[in-house]
């Protein structure tokens, strides 16, 4: 199966707890790194360099999106917490969603959510790519 995954994380994030949330998000659907096509997240984190090097270290393209653009995507899970800070109710799954050009029916996992050691924050949502 091919899958996109959108990404979300604190700032300063280890690029350790970002590959950590992504191989448990994916073995819970039973999938693994293999099965990733492209990954995507919101244009706040274009300089996050946790994220940046899970990307290279993995060989993946990468899509940034606007706020806007993320807002305008119906997600299960919107939060008025992650409005207030990016201006976008969801990062994951609307990146997600997108990245693989897919509706809700494609999401495959809406939120996982890891907390790190150092007390930083990942998130991941997975989408399946349609056929």
């Amino acid at each position: 199966m091919k899958v996109t995954l959108g990404l979300g994380c604190d700032r300063g994030t280890p690029a350790t707890t970002i590959t950590q949330c992504i191989i448990e998000a994916l073995a819970s659907c039973g999938l693994g790194l293999d099965d990733v096509r492209a990954v995507a997240s919101i244009d706040l984190k274009a300089d996050e360099n946790g994220l940046l090097a899970v990307i290279q270290n993995n060989g993946w393209s990468c899509v940034f999106y606007p706020a806007s653009v993320l807002a305008a995507v119906d997600v299960p899970n919107p939060s008025e917490t992650v409005r207030k800070y990016t201006g976008t109710p969801s990062v994951s799954e609307a990146a997600a969603l997108l990245a693989a050009n897919a509706d809700l029916s494609h999401l495959l996992i809406e939120k996982h959510k890891l907390r790190g050691p150092d007390g930083r924050n990942a998130t991941v949502s997975i989408a399946r790519i349609p056929q």
